[in-house]
């Protein structure tokens, strides 16, 4: 069995309110990891959440928490619930009765269940040690280092230090936030040999500070692959929404060399969204950080490689090659590439919108702001589930949330489910016919004008933040004389490609006998998934399946190189 990354200050923790069920785990689970793991027991769940509070500031680590479910005054999925604020990385097992599978089922959604035990587990050899060894693999795989945190000095109002919060965030890199207005902040700044006026500065696990760091000076210094292994890949995937994680985890799981690339950080819009409650298989719906992170974690399991802040900046073709260009002057080749970047949120117009972007103005739902919402009046521009899924996240923080919807309903854009849930909160105000004429603010965001599209009339609010949902902008004109696009810039594969639809006829310029495939550009052996492709479902699950089918189609082309 491989040793652990330090070993010796790594913990197993278990908790049963049976002393002799909880002495036997113990002394199960000493028999076989105490060499290399920390036994902690405990027979409350609230003397157990004590000893995770005190590993948390020893600043060791929790690599699996063994519940029993049956215990009073709050049971083994209410305690797993609340074990995840604290050690939301660690890997968690369930111990039921034969009574109980159906609840362990349920907690299987509920609190992200790895696995349920029966009791007895006897022999252990067979019942308890394979599922031990098969989480600390997955736990250590994850990469949860106990090394210090990154720490960030910025100012609350800072775009870029917003920025940089977002994409640590996002990337799933811990960091300390520290204010340069507060006394720990200067003196982490004067440490640092800074004065505090070029913000923010981070400073690195290994005391190495950064001056308004870009994003791939940033992602390099804090251990995130930038750099490609090899110069040729079976496939390139070009994004890291739902469509490219899912076109990465079925190409490296079906042995293609594959290398995914993202330009700032997997998951999309979708791994912005606070809760997605249609994704199939989650009843009880799940955030898409959570989803992003599952994601992310399988490609790299089957060998995918996942590389941040590259761009693509240009697509050639070299023969049977698939050469694409960064912007940096860098270049991979591929036998084949899977376009999926996706869509952004097209930019509001409006006086004021511009400056104040990163001071009170997002474009998205920025998660890492939603606690300095508390008590403020929130307006959200967009009425798609985006736009629902964030006002329901953030009313549970602000004073109060607007959501400002040109359209006479929000039944026109947004699910059903999420136009109730949106209805059942009483600080949560639709506006309909409305839009954003003007922002006004000093340093930050401060009012809005609200204009009524239906008479023009305006009205003048207080606001401290504003988030904006709107539209879908295709990030494709690198692609441009390559790929063939629709007018709007989403890209045409497939049966899209054809003008007449007459029998026989091919697209025009396209170089093989075959049709294209359903999923192919009209360059031989470039596909395209998710949002960025032509009247796409713009859903999660639609993208995921587009990713899987992409690498279908990919198999099929390689086979006829």
């Amino acid at each position: 069995m491989t040793t652990p990354v330090n070993s010796g200050r790594t913990v197993i923790v278990t908790v049963d309110d049976d002393p002799g069920v909880s002495r036997a785990v113990a002394r199960d689970l000493r028999r076989r990891y105490g060499e290399e793991y920390r036994i902690v027991r405990a027979e409350s769940p609230e003397s157990a959440l004590d000893a995770l509070s005190e590993i948390k500031l020893r600043g060791d680590l929790v690599a699996v928490i063994l519940a029993d479910y049956r215990m009073p005054v709050m049971n083994g999925i209410e305690f797993l619930e609340r074990a995840m604020d604290i050690w939301p990385g660690a890997r968690r097992v369930l111990l039921t009765a034969y009574a109980d599978t159906d609840a362990a089922i349920d907690a299987i959604n509920v609190v992200d269940l790895d696995h349920y035990l029966l009791k007895p587990w006897d022999p252990p050899e067979e019942k308890l040690y394979p599922v031990v060894d098969e989480l600390l693999a997955a736990w250590r795989q994850a990469d949860y280092r106990p090394v210090p945190e990154t720490k960030i000095v910025g100012h609350r109002w800072s775009a870029r230090s917003g920025a940089v919060r977002e994409f640590l965030a996002r990337n799933q890199v811990p960091y300390r936030w520290y204010s340069a207005d507060e006394p720990e902040g200067r003196r982490l700044l004067a440490a640092a040999g800074q004065d505090g006026l070029r913000l923010p500065v981070v400073i690195t696990p290994d005391g190495e500070a950064l001056v308004e760091p870009a994003d791939a000076e940033l992602a390099t210094r804090v251990g995130l692959a930038t750099t490609p292994s090899g110069d040729f890949y079976d496939l390139v995937v070009i994004g890291g929404g739902p469509a490219g994680l899912g076109a990465a985890v079925y190409g490296a799981s079906e042995g293609l060399r594959t290398v995914l690339v993202e330009r700032t950080a997997t998951g999309g819009q979708a791994g912005q969204s606070s809760r997605i409650e249609n994704y199939l298989g989650f009843p009880d719906g799940v955030s898409g950080a959570q989803l992003t992170d599952r994601a992310r974690r399988q490609a790299a399991k089957f060998g995918a490689e996942v590389l941040t802040t590259r761009e693509a900046a240009g697509l050639e073709v070299n023969g049977s090659a698939r050469t694409v260009r960064f912007a940096d002057g860098s270049a991979i080749g591929a036998h084949t590439v899977i376009l999926a970047t996706g869509v952004s949120y097209r930019q509001l117009e409006a006086p004021g919108l511009a400056e104040l972007t990163g001071r009170g103005v997002s474009y998205g739902s920025s998660l890492t702001e939603a606690a300095g919402c508390t008590g403020s009046d929130v307006y959200i521009v967009g009425g798609a589930n985006s736009a629902g899924q964030a006002a329901v996240y953030l009313c549970q923080h602000a004073k109060s949330v607007t959501l400002c919807v040109r359209g006479p309903s929000l039944a026109r854009s947004m699910s059903h489910y999420l136009v109730q849930q949106v209805e059942g909160y009483a600080n949560i105000n639709v506006r309909t016919c409305t839009e954003v004429a003007a922002a006004h603010g000093h340093k930050q965001l401060e009012q809005l004008t609200l204009r009524d599209t239906s008479t023009g009339d305006t009205e003048t609010v207080d606001a401290g933040w504003l988030f904006v949902f709107i539209g879908a902008a295709p990030r494709t004109d690198w692609l441009d004389g390559v790929v063939t696009r629709d007018g709007r810039g989403f890209i045409l594969a497939g049966p899209d490609l054809f003008v007449s639809g007459e029998p026989g006829e091919r697209p025009s310029g396209w170089p093989l006998d075959r049709h294209p495939y359903h999923l192919e550009t009209s360059v031989p052996g470039v596909f395209v998934a998710g949002d960025v492709r032509a009247e796409s479902a713009k859903r999660v699950a639609s993208a995921v399946g587009e990713g899987a089918m992409a690498v279908m189609l990919v198999h099929r082309y390689l086979e006829k190189l």
